[in-house]
């Protein structure tokens, strides 16, 4: 079965779980999306190695590289290979001088480890009419209403951070790294960036 690659695109509150997140997954060279909701410990634990940020401990996902590299194991590749019900099923394509091993991984793990060893993402065609058809299944207006409520959770948020002094937002930015938000952190960095931008 052909193989077809993925990237990460977007990490965003979910419109339709509170207290989840969204990854979405975009089609390399393709228009077609999977979001797939995952938890607010793998949103951070993605976040944090997307944006390349050094935690002052490591993470979990952190740990497992730093073990499996220790071990000269190497993280090939990442394949969603099932969903069912609603829920994404992965594997972990692992590697070390003698054997080649797949390993079963909630997908959210699956991608934090793939960020952070920079391995490509795949699925299966069957995945994607699957995924699609689960987004058509939603109604357009209760999308819709979703899609409002968090346009105006995310812009109350921003404009919040906008109100704050630049030293506000460091000691802000302190603050939340202190506790471990990474997703918070990165938000505030970006408007400590733009504040730089526009100087």
């Amino acid at each position: 079965m052909k193989k077809i690659e993925l990237e990460i695109v977007a990490l965003s509150h979910s419109i339709t779980q509170t207290h989840s997140y969204a990854v979405v997954l975009g089609e390399i060279n393709g228009l077609r999306r999977i979001p797939i909701v995952i938890g607010g410990t793998e949103a951070q634990a993605i976040a944090v190695a997307l944006e390349r940020m050094n935690p002052s401990r490591p993470l979990t996902h952190d740990l497992m590289k730093n073990f499996m590299l220790a071990f000269n194991v190497d993280l090939n590749e990442v394949i969603i290979t099932d969903l069912q019900e609603g829920i994404f099923f992965s594997k972990l394509v692992c590697s070390s001088a003698n054997d080649t091993v797949e390993i079963d991984s909630r997908t959210s793990d699956a991608l934090a480890m793939a960020v952070r060893f920079g391995c490509p993402i795949y699925t299966y065609e069957n995945i994607m009419i699957k995924a699609g058809n689960l987004l058509d299944s939603e109604s357009k207006e209760s999308t819709a209403l979703a899609t409002a409520s968090t346009t105006a959770e995310t812009k109350h948020e921003k404009d919040e951070l906008k109100s704050l002094s630049t030293n506000e937002l460091n000691d802000l930015l302190n603050d939340v790294l202190e506790h471990e938000d990474y997703i918070k952190a990165i938000e505030i960095r970006d408007e400590l960036k733009n504040r730089e931008r526009k100087k």
